[in-house]
């Protein structure tokens, strides 16, 4: 290799590695379990022990930390671990908790209800404000009181 072609290879790393950086959001942050069956493991390594299997896509995590291609995870239960990032989604979910939850037809708690919800649901968040998210459940929405959710 010659010095001109590792000049052009460094200066990509340089342009490129600091653009991926800026790319990874700020920690803590939400993301979604975005394949039906996904390992949470004891370390970042395929070759650590398996704390825990998912079958439940969309299922919401917060993301903890990070190291490499890998997730440090919390889930709606309060287990972390870690996760490859390849598994993993920007796409907003929540998980209904608590008891069963009206979906209401505004942001209201005096807005009529459109469906309920039981603990476990799981639905993808398009909008949250003033304590409200907009919460779609397989085509059915409405706004929950952010309270009776996990992941907003």
């Amino acid at each position: 290799m010659t010095s001109r072609h590792f000049a052009v290879i460094l200066l990509s790393l340089a342009v490129v590695g600091p653009a991926a950086a800026q790319s990874d959001p700020e920690l803590p942050y939400w993301a979604s379990i975005s394949v039906d069956e996904a390992r949470m493991r004891k370390g970042p390594s395929p070759d650590v022990p398996v704390i825990w299997e998912y079958r439940r896509k969309d299922l919401p995590v917060k993301v903890v930390a990070r190291h490499e291609t890998w997730r440090k995870i919390e889930d709606p239960d309060g287990t972390q671990g870690w996760m490859a990032a390849r598994l993993l989604s920007r796409t907003r979910t929540a998980i209904v908790v608590g008891d069963i939850r009206p979906l209401r037809e505004a942001a209201s708690s005096s807005s009529p209800v459109l469906y309920r919800a039981e603990p476990g649901v799981v639905g993808k968040i398009s909008d949250c404000a003033n304590g409200w998210c907009m919460l779609d459940v397989k085509g059915r929405r409405g706004w929950i009181q952010t309270d009776h959710i996990w992941g907003d």
